[in-house]
């Protein structure tokens, strides 16, 4: 039998995947993080990202994440996030119009402080990253390797 961790992916709003899985790969503050079974335990800033999850002859799922806590222990990987949705829920038409309207208000003029600035680019990157997420969908992804510790 495969090796597998349990993965708890939570958004503020609801519970979006518990299952055992071969790899979650997630938008770390510090960097992207790979997660295998037997991970060393940590805990990690996840920011506004795509997550990949990876099970053992399956196609990869790809998910948005708005961004959180992840607390890793050897058998289970736990994800608080602020929002979350997998690529089959994603409009992708309303993405595109998200999209537009977070360029066109950061092109404007009318930002009137740093913080309304920062908003705005955050809001920006989310819909990038809900954008890409659900064109995943639209394509085959190729299957990537699930890495073997030795």
């Amino acid at each position: 039998m495969a090796d597998t961790i349990r993965f708890e992916f939570i958004a503020q709003e609801r519970r979006i995947l518990e299952e055992d899985v071969s790899m979650v790969i997630a938008p770390g503050a510090g960097g992207v993080l790979g997660i295998l079974p037997r991970h060393a335990p940590l805990m990690a800033v996840i920011t506004p990202g795509e997550l990949v999850v990876k099970s053992e002859g399956q196609p990869d799922r790809f998910f948005a994440v708005g961004g959180g806590f992840m607390e890793v222990r050897p058998d289970k990987v736990i994800l608080l996030a602020r929002s979350g949705e997998s690529a089959e829920e994603i409009d992708l038409v309303r993405a595109q119009e998200a999209r537009r309207r977070a360029e066109e208000l950061l092109a404007g003029s009318e930002i009137d402080s740093a913080e309304r600035r920062r908003v705005m680019e955050l809001a920006l990157r989310r819909s990038r990253v809900r954008l890409k997420v659900a064109e995943r969908r639209h394509k085959a992804p190729p299957r990537t390797p699930i890495p073997r510790g030795e």
